[in-house]
């Protein structure tokens, strides 16, 4: 048990609440991200207090979400009960702040001030519900609130997990709000912040859930630590990528650092680089002796602890301040624009495949950093003397490059404009990517290459055992409804709503490259899968079943290639477009290669499936002899000796 007194355990928290305040008024000084508006000004008091409200939630929210992950990924079950407290009481102040910030952003950017009218409450409903920026603070809003109370009434292994799941969910509605949501490179803006703020909550979360519970213990503590430093290399990984590529896409050229908002850049990266440079001092000498350098371990965890304040309230301020692109001469939006926050690309020509390309951070990171723990695994059974096929570790290198190209390159880049080029990217994303990654076997490779856990806390490795063998697996992993679901998702995609929500929103877009992805995975993985499945399918059935799909797949391209009306007609019709087909007749083109691209992975399947088949008859044929050698050769014999009396018995008849 931990016999710090509470005022102890509040060091922490005022550290960081302080430096926060310290950093947010400073940043608010120097890019002016508090100077009175020339229209509708809302005064003094919001104008300080929004950011100051949104200071406590980021702070708060960081506290929840990082409390939760690590409760989740290294606390066994008495631990997980003294981290709940702190992530239920974290998540109640979020949901507070969440509050005061949904009123006051709604100030800001209605100018009004408070009232107990009629009118104010109605423009407040509307805000709350038809505006998107205010639907996204309540939504915000709403999961800090339902985390504050099922925080501490689950405390489960499952639930905890449950809960750190939508504590990460609460932080999209801000990714997509703030300046990401004006930017020019809207995608890259929302996923590249997201991935700053699921970082820095880890980052910064984590620590100081660490710091509050176990600070003075040495010898579970050194555990919770060791497991602690290991989510924090990632989530400062992600929060360097991200954060670089936000700056980037912020400023027009290299004098832009000059400004205000790239001074106030440059300061949140100095402290970034400074918590990097701790983080580093962490993992490669205190961890290691940490019972012999305890006090040296927490004092700095408490000095990272402040620097982390400084670091948020700069980020906090630096979200009220205007970037160079916002300050920029105005120019008449072009239809593309109005429609998908970009400019138009070039024309597509033989080239563009290879030389335009539409970055998506998020992407990039996913696809990169599967190769890397990939490689890792193997390199980890080489380590030890085991042996690991350099087929399957190709065949997934190439899958995630695929899916990198996919996310990526042109299909990305051409997606939002061309029906053709958006098909094109669902067949490849579906069928080709699982086809490689499928036979890299990666559950197969992480239970052999990851330890399994010794006490009661669940890492990578028992989280995805458990997850590929719970009811709703085995049902989704059937291979019958594996072959209905890849085949039905295209009709209940592109002849439902969800088309236009894919296409016409972010966080729809993303929904769409999962579902995809993962039902071509689970279908390929049914058919020729080298990871263990719950269910036992004849090779015959699954030719059948893969015949059965992939004709399906070939009406939907008919049918397509024969359809009459455009599908979003007021999106793809709407363009703009002077170069290349008309919509109607490249909405065509793309069933074209719906029916076309279908048949090279059906065949590389069918080539695969029957040779598994073959030497599954191979290997039982072996078997059989090996046994007739045992035994020398009894079954035959005995097998032999009743056809003879068979033939007795029906001779005695006659």
């Amino acid at each position: 048990m931990n016999q710090q007194t509470p005022s102890r355990h509040l060091v922490a928290i005022a550290l960081v609440v302080v430096a926060g305040l310290v950093s947010v008024i400073a940043g608010l000084v120097v890019g002016g991200g508090a100077d009175p508006l020339q229209f509708s000004d809302p005064g003094p008091v919001v104008r300080f207090g929004a950011p100051f409200a949104k200071l406590i939630m980021n702070f708060s929210m960081a506290t929840a979400v990082g409390s939760l992950v690590l409760s989740a990924y290294a606390a066994d079950s008495k631990e997980r009960l003294k981290l709940a407290p702190v992530a239920a009481w974290s998540a109640a102040i979020w949901a507070l702040a969440a509050s005061v910030n949904f009123v006051m952003t709604y100030l800001s950017v209605s100018g009004s001030e408070i009232s107990y009218g009629q009118t104010f409450s109605d423009s407040l409903w509307l805000f709350a519900t038809d505006i998107e920026l205010g639907v996204l603070l309540v939504w915000n809003l709403g999961i800090a609130f339902v985390l504050s109370l099922t925080t501490l009434a689950f405390v489960g292994r499952r639930m905890t997990a449950i809960n750190a799941a939508i504590a990460i969910a609460g932080l999209y509605p801000l990714a997509a709000s703030g300046h990401a949501s004006s930017d020019a490179g809207h995608a890259l803006a929302v996923n590249s912040l997201l991935m700053h703020l699921v970082g820095i909550s880890i980052w910064v979360g984590g620590l100081i859930a660490l710091y509050v519970v176990f600070r003075g213990q040495s010898e579970r503590s050194a555990v919770l630590v060791s497991r602690y430093s290991s989510l924090a290399l990632v989530a400062f990984i992600m929060v360097a990528i991200s954060g670089v590529t936000s700056g980037v896409i912020r400023l027009y050229e290299p004098a832009d650092l000059f400004s205000s908002y790239g001074l106030l850049l440059i300061g949140k990266a100095s402290l970034l680089v400074a918590l990097g440079l701790i983080a580093a001092r962490h993992r490669l000498s205190l961890v290691r002796q940490f019972s012999q350098r305890l006090f040296s371990f927490w004092q700095l965890a408490l000095v990272e602890i402040g620097i982390m304040g400084l670091a948020i309230g700069l980020g906090t301020a630096l979200a009220k301040t205007q970037t160079p692109l916002d300050q920029a001469e105005f120019v008449p939006l072009t239809p593309a624009e109005i429609l998908t926050g970009d400019k138009l690309p070039p024309e597509l020509t033989d080239s563009s495949w290879l030389t335009v390309w539409d970055i998506d951070v998020l992407w990039i990171s996913v696809c990169l950093g599967a190769i890397v723990f990939y490689l890792y695994g193997v390199w980890v059974l080489r380590r030890r003397g085991d042996r690991w096929p350099i087929a399957r570790t190709l065949s997934w290198i190439g899958g995630m490059l695929t899916l990198l190209y996919v996310t990526n390159g042109a299909l990305n880049a051409y997606q939002e404009y061309l029906f053709s080029m958006h098909m094109i990217g669902h067949m490849v994303l579906s069928m080709m990517v699982p086809v490689l990654l499928v036979p890299g076997a990666p559950v197969t490779l992480l239970v052999r290459a990851q330890p399994a856990r010794k006490d009661d806390s669940w890492g990578l490795r028992e989280w995805v055992l458990w997850a590929v063998h719970t009811p709703f697996a085995w049902f989704i992993s059937h291979p019958l409804f594996a072959g209905l679901n890849f085949a039905l998702s295209l009709v209940m995609f592109y002849y439902t709503p969800l088309f236009r929500w894919a296409t016409e929103d972010h966080l729809g877009h993303q929904w769409m490259l999962i579902h995809f992805l993962i039902t071509g995975y689970l279908f390929v993985q049914s058919l020729m899968g080298v990871d263990p499945q719950p269910h036992k399918t004849g090779y015959p059935v699954k030719l059948m079943l893969l015949i059965g799909t992939m004709a399906f797949h070939a009406f939907f391209g008919l049918g397509l290639m024969n359809e009459k009306s455009l599908l979003l007609a007021n999106w793809f019709g709407a363009m703009g477009r002077t170069w290349g087909d008309d919509p109607l007749t490249d909405q065509a083109v793309g069933g074209a290669f719906a029916w076309g691209v279908g048949e090279i992975p059906t065949i590389v399947i069918a080539l695969i499936v029957v040779t598994q088949w073959s030497r599954s008859d191979d290997r039982e044929r072996k078997r059989l002899d090996r046994a007739s050698d045992r035994t020398g050769n009894k079954d035959l014999e005995d097998y032999n000796q009743m056809l003879q009396q068979l033939s007795d018995t029906k001779d005695q008849r006659r």
